[in-house]
Order: C-alpha cells, then structure tokens, then sequence
C-alpha cells in the first residue's frame, strides 16, 4: 500500500504544479474547492480531524501541504501568495512513514 502511496506522489505533484501554473485550464476543466487559507484549514479539521502532516514550496508564488488525519484521511491543498487555498487532491489510507536504518 506505502508503495503504491509514494508511486502516485509525482503524479500528484505534477497535477499540482499544473494547476497552479495555469489555473485557467485547470479551473475549465474541473470544479475547483478554494477558499481563504484558513476557512480551508478549518474545514479539514472540524470536517475530518486533520492536521498539516507535510508542506512544500512549489515556487515564489505557490506552497503545496498536505493535511492527514489519524483516520487516515488526506487532503492536498495548494496556497498561493494572496492567502487563497484549493483543494487539488484527497483520499484515505495514509500512513506515515517512519524511516528505519542508515540514512542513505
């Protein structure tokens, strides 16, 4: 299943940067969950019980973060610079990962 997870996470990622670099074609395409940052964050944890598990700087004008809950819950939110966030992605089973042994 963790194999899976970190297979499909470039992919994600990809669709994410995509979104944000024409969000024109992305907004046509699909309907687009966005609201002011914090009205999101709320929603995530009063809705599903989740919490920032990982954040990442796309560019100079979006960040990408990822909110989990213990449930295994998940939903992936990019932030651009006027504080507006949209859902891009979400799905169950997360699992963290714990790394184990030398670091490579």
């Amino acid at each position: 299943m963790v194999r899976n997870a970190i297979r499909g996470l470039p992919h994600a990622v990809l669709l994410a940067a995509a979104a944000t670099a024409y969000p024109e074609i992305a907004g046509a395409q699909s309907v687009m969950n966005c609201a002011e940052r914090s009205q999101v964050i709320e929603f995530l944890a009063r809705q599903y019980a989740e919490k920032q598990a990982a954040v990442g700087l796309i560019n100079q004008q979006a960040v990408m973060e990822l909110y989990a809950a213990d449930s295994g819950s998940w939903t992936l939110i990019i932030t651009d610079v006027s504080g507006r966030s949209c859902v891009i992605l979400a799905g169950k089973a997360w699992e963290t990962v714990i790394p184990v042994g030398p670091k490579v």
